[in-house]
């Protein structure tokens, strides 16, 4: 018997936000498909959070498109169909030393991953979410707005993930609605070799308007209201989850 109920594509699905969107549209009824280059990771998963009828884990380079190509017809030929893509795999550490030492193949590698794995991944999926009149919801972050130093390999493709998002949305609706998240502090540390990592300090929380960091959870929230017919009239936002930190103005005393 066929299964008609909606299903999520998710990149980037074994680790951190990620794991924590899998998890979260698992409690919602969605069946869930996720790409990640972590087989280990990606086979724990799905042996701990559900049953073949309603988990996939695809190994899948999100920067090689024939790759993209061949994962996502699996998917269909799993499912059968597409109503959700959330592109959140990427390079996360956004620190790449002092611009005039960055190589060309670091900002590439980042450009490859962070940003062209995104459009692959929707030029891909494109057809099928036409039919569903389906969502898509890209992975940004508070860098995009906002700046460290030395960053600007990260902050680039971030910045492009969010000019992506609203040129798709004026491209592809009314059929498919393209929204972008931008989390802020998201608290994804795991455990390492069984040691659960160190608590946060009340200073780490405090700084926040909201009054804490954040957790994957409520990235997932968000991911979960976007792809709902409760946001049917949202499209080509970039919405920013940080506990209020870019709305905070910072000045050393």
């Amino acid at each position: 018997m066929s299964d008609d109920r909606n299903l999520a594509l998710v990149t980037g699905g074994a680790h951190g936000i990620g794991r924590g969107i899998v998890a979260h549209l698992l409690t919602q009824n969605w069946r869930v498909a996720f790409f990640d280059l972590d087989d280990t990771a990606g086979n724990e998963i799905t042996a701990a959070f559900g049953n073949p009828a309603d988990l996939l884990f695809v190994r899948c380079n999100v920067a090689d498109e024939s790759e993209v190509e061949l994962a996502l017809r699996r998917v269909i030929s799993w499912g059968g169909r597409l109503d959700a893509l959330v592109n959140n795999a990427g390079l996360a550490d956004p620190v790449t030393g002092a611009v005039e030492d960055l190589t060309l193949a670091e900002w590439q590698k980042r450009l490859d991953v962070n940003l062209t794995g995104p459009f692959l991944m929707a030029k891909h999926a494109i057809p099928h979410l036409r039919g569903t009149r389906g969502t898509i919801i890209n992975m940004a972050s508070t860098r995009a707005l906002q700046s460290e130093a030395n960053t600007e390999a990260y902050a680039a493709t971030k910045g492009g993930l969010v000019a992506l998002t609203h040129a798709l949305a004026v491209s592809l609706g009314p059929d498919v609605r393209v929204n972008c998240i931008s989390p802020g502090w998201i608290d994804t540390r795991e455990p390492d070799a069984g040691q659960e990592p160190e608590p946060l300090s009340a200073r780490d929380h405090d700084q926040h308007p909201a009054g804490r960091v954040g957790q994957p959870r409520d990235v997932a929230a968000m991911v979960h209201y976007l792809i709902s017919p409760q946001a049917e009239f949202i499209t080509g936002q970039n919405m920013v989850v940080d506990g209020g930190m870019v709305r905070k103005m910072i000045y050393e005393e």
